[in-house]
């Protein structure tokens, strides 16, 4: 009986620990990032915790409010760290010093620059550096400068320094120009743009859903580089050959160092979760189609749990060994 009180107390006792535990969940505006964060927040509920709502906030931003919990007794965490793309933004924060990242989320993320298909096989567009040609470049011209418009990337991501890179390196300046704004407002624009039958060029990543929009091989087609020109000095070429200027990416999920020590539990769940990049891009068609609500991402949610219940309960049941 004694034995019993005491096991019951000792549950009370770490469910009221975590019940104080602050858990703060970081994210962009990116929206497709809310699925993964969501079902990281499941987990840690599984957990016995308490998470707090999601804060949409700038990744530069998210970085530096981690890096400046790094001693703190509450939990700060984003899910979706570009890896190596964000090297710049995750070293500035205090790299491992102060943040937390051990495991791979998301594995086999690609980014590169894409055309229309039926523009690159008329004009046998293969390479980026292809645009070098203005007659090319001219095709995709919106604003009427004669310069290709190339949708980029919204300012103050990392991966606007590698495009702008790219167009030195590969002798592009005087004909491409990479437009920055609001990424999604952009390539709104661009994909409307394709609906109406004009040439596009842009940069984008999968898993995304404007790859359900604009399917690779059908629709559009992944343009190469002549050489690899990274900032980061590594080679970009692929095991087949192709090269698309850009290290193959994974989503990492960052947290304050103090978890490492605070909270082996936790520690551990963000060290072993991983999900399939195809379940990402099949969550990311359903946005496409209009299914973009916060309550249509949560169904998406609880329906990818249903599916892989299994997967899901393993690590949940790991990380519990620790608490």
């Amino acid at each position: 009986m004694k034995k019993i009180l005491l096991l019951t107390l000792g549950l009370v006792l770490s469910s009221s620990l975590y019940a104080k535990v602050k858990v703060y969940p970081l994210q962009s505006p990116v929206l497709e990032e809310k699925f993964q964060t969501i079902i990281v927040n499941r987990a840690l509920e599984k957990l016995g915790y308490e998470v707090e709502p999601i804060q949409e906030v700038a990744y530069e931003v998210a970085f530096q409010t981690i890096g400046q919990n790094a001693k703190s007794k509450d939990v700060y965490f984003m899910a979706d760290n570009w890896d190596p793309t964000q090297v710049n933004m995750y070293n500035s924060a205090g790299g491992d010093k102060k943040l937390y990242r051990k495991g791979v989320y998301v594995p086999n993320c690609a980014v590169g620059y894409l055309v229309d298909k039926e523009t690159a096989d008329k004009y046998n567009i293969k390479y980026i550096s292809d645009l070098k040609d203005p007659k090319l470049a001219k095709l995709f011209d919106i604003d009427g400068d004669g310069k290709a418009d190339l949708t980029g990337a919204s300012p103050g991501w990392e991966v606007v320094e590698q495009i702008n890179h790219h167009i030195k390196a590969y002798g592009l300046k005087n004909t491409i120009d990479h437009k920055q704004g609001e990424y999604s407002a952009m390539i709104a624009n661009t994909i409307a743009r394709y609906k109406s039958g004009k040439p596009i060029l842009y940069w984008s990543w999968t898993p995304y859903w404007v790859s359900g929009k604009l399917v690779p091989g059908k629709d559009v087609v992944w343009l190469q580089v002549p050489f690899s020109d990274n900032k980061s000095g590594k080679d970009t070429k692929l095991a087949n050959g192709a090269n698309f200027g850009f290290e193959i990416q994974t989503q990492r999920i960052v947290a304050n160092k103090s978890v490492e020590k605070n909270y082996p539990d936790i520690a551990k769940l963000f060290s072993i979760m991983k999900l399939n990049p195809n379940d990402l891009s099949a969550q990311s068609t359903l946005l496409s189609k209009g299914e973009n609500k916060d309550k249509d991402i949560n169904r998406h949610v609880d329906m990818w749990l249903k599916a892989n219940k299994a997967l899901f309960n393993s690590w949940v049941n790991e990380a519990k060994k620790l608490q």
